[in-house]
């Protein structure tokens, strides 16, 4: 058997990496291969996709972006009215010379502005005592801001109470008592959901919120609590 000599090794590793760089020539060429003779069809996809790009960049520049400044606009005169107390010009969806709230709703509904005006023209129609309509509208606003989705949900249990329906007016304020990291947000919404459980006489449940501002919330709550608490034993 003829003996391997002390290089044999080395020859060994050289043939692998000789091998190595022709299997990549092979690659290289097949793909050469593969573009030319797909080069049109890889062309339109490629096209394509530059499409997409520059038409998502210029919907953002030429569509969003001047939709969000007439939206903050028509916002902006809007609240006007309201601090001015003219609730229903500032509730406004009567005409475009005054949209107003629900107008600017209506108009630009896929904006974050939009989606606000649905939240005070929500509380403008609760004001009105059209507590359907407030609860929809209401329903229509979304936000990061946790504190405020925690707003729109004891609103939208105000608008369920005015309908009369007290156990999904209850089970909104649970949900506002739990949607906001702000301390008296969360109070709030506690004590309400528990006066309300209290109301439909679900002791067991109006003392577990008490209870927890009891533990959590007594230097908002000055002591109240406790008196609540008892109430649920009697009543």
């Amino acid at each position: 058997m003829a003996k391997l000599g002390k290089n044999a090794p080395n020859e060994q590793e050289g043939k692998e990496t000789v091998e190595f760089f022709k299997d990549l020539d092979r690659e290289a060429l097949n793909t050469e291969r593969f573009i030319e003779k797909y080069s049109k069809q890889l062309g339109i996809v490629f096209g394509v996709l530059v499409l997409g790009v520059l038409g998502f960049f210029a919907y953002k520049q030429f569509v969003v972006a001047p939709q969000n400044v007439e939206a903050v606009k028509s916002f902006l005169a809007a609240q006007k009215k309201q601090t001015e107390g003219k609730d229903k010009e500032a509730l406004g969806g009567k005409s475009a010379a005054n949209p107003g709230f629900l107008g600017t709703y209506n108009e630009y509904s896929g904006t974050n502005v939009g989606k606000l005006s649905a939240y005070n023209a929500g509380l403008l129609k609760f004001k009105e005592g059209k507590f359907q309509e407030a609860y929809d509208l209401l329903d229509n606003f979304s936000s990061d801001n946790k504190t405020l989705m925690a707003l729109k949900f004891g609103a939208m249990a105000d608008a369920k109470s005015g309908l009369n329906k007290n156990d999904e007016a209850l089970s909104l304020l649970d949900k506002a008592s739990t949607a906001s990291d702000d301390p008296y947000t969360t109070y709030y919404f506690t004590r309400k959901a528990g006066i309300v459980a209290l109301g439909l006489k679900k002791n067991v449940e109006a003392k577990k919120y008490f209870s927890a501002i009891d533990e959590k919330y007594q230097d908002y709550d000055n002591g109240m609590s406790d008196s609540y608490i008892e109430m649920t034993k009697y009543f």
